[in-house]
């Protein structure tokens, strides 16, 4: 299933985009896309028998908004230089283990909101990464088998993020990842069932039409079941919770000088495939 949320901003509907590309209202058989709907087996069941009995209710979608496909996010982790193209065109060694790092929820907004330029802000990066929307609560898992069965879907993130801020202002890489509006998210949670090989994705970004990443999943240096399974040693994941899992090459940082980086004015088109595409413009904070 394809599960979105429409609307303004704070008072999204939940919706289903079924297998015509047809919007379906989803708001008279579930309050939200929550992290307490995707641990709930029998609402999600219901779900899908009403999408295949045609009963549920087209949108209009023209001129709506979408939201990030997820209410109510706990927290967001992060994984740094997890493509091997992508640590080596930064000159970075390959990690032993992954690094893990955090963005607060606020920085979520939908997939085609405007992304902020933060204020003295000179080196602002794109980043597409696969994002992993987490359905059972895991702790200490053991194995890949059980890290894939408490992922509840997937979807396309942008980890934005302000190089000189991240990097050259000292302390870790919090100042420059947890700008407002630095993790567009969306436009659809696509069920695991939908993705039976996450390590077998294309994933593909554009600044003003050149494109600038194109890479996929099967780069990944520690792939999706590993990277949960990973973090749910160090901290509980959460029905709800996401993981950002990396971005490939074509970064930025990783250019020659003048490093092309974002200025306001500019528009940055992502995707993965079968998740989906997003489409920002940027403007000044």
């Amino acid at each position: 299933m394809k599960l979105l949320r429409v609307g303004p901003v704070g008072t999204e509907r939940p919706a289903l985009l079924d297998e015509s590309g047809t919007l379906r209202d989803l708001s008279g058989l579930v309050t939200d896309i929550n992290g307490a709907l995707l641990a709930d087996d029998e609402a999600l069941a219901r779900i899908r028998a009403a999408a295949s009995s045609g009963e549920l209710p087209a949108l209009d979608a023209s001129g709506l908004r979408t939201g990030a496909p997820v209410a109510g996010i706990g927290k967001v982790v992060c994984i740094g230089l997890n493509y091997h193209d992508h640590a080596r065109e930064t000159g970075a060694a390959t990690p032993e283990e992954p690094i893990i790092f955090m963005k607060a929820p606020d920085t979520v907004v939908g997939p085609d909101d405007t992304v902020l330029i933060p204020r003295g802000s000179e080196k602002t990066d794109w980043e597409v990464e696969l994002a992993v929307v987490i359905g059972r609560t895991a702790r200490y898992l053991e194995s890949d088998e059980q890290a894939l069965a408490a992922v509840a879907g997937y979807a396309v993130a942008h980890d934005v993020s302000e190089r000189a801020f991240q990097i050259e202002r000292g302390g870790q890489w919090d100042k420059g990842k947890n700008c407002e509006t630095f993790n567009p998210l969306g436009p659809w949670l696509v069920t695991a069932d939908e993705v039976p090989d996450p390590q077998s994705l294309g994933v593909r970004l554009w600044v003003n039409g050149d494109l600038k990443q194109d890479g996929t999943t099967a780069d990944q240096i520690f792939p999706v079941a590993e990277v949960v399974r990973y973090v749910s040693q160090f901290m509980t994941l959460y029905p709800g919770d996401v993981i950002n899992t990396g971005t490939p090459a074509g970064v930025a940082m990783g250019q020659p000088e003048p490093k092309p980086y974002l200025r306001a004015g500019d528009v940055v088109e992502l995707e993965i495939d079968g998740l989906g595409r997003q489409r920002q413009p940027l403007r000044s904070a």
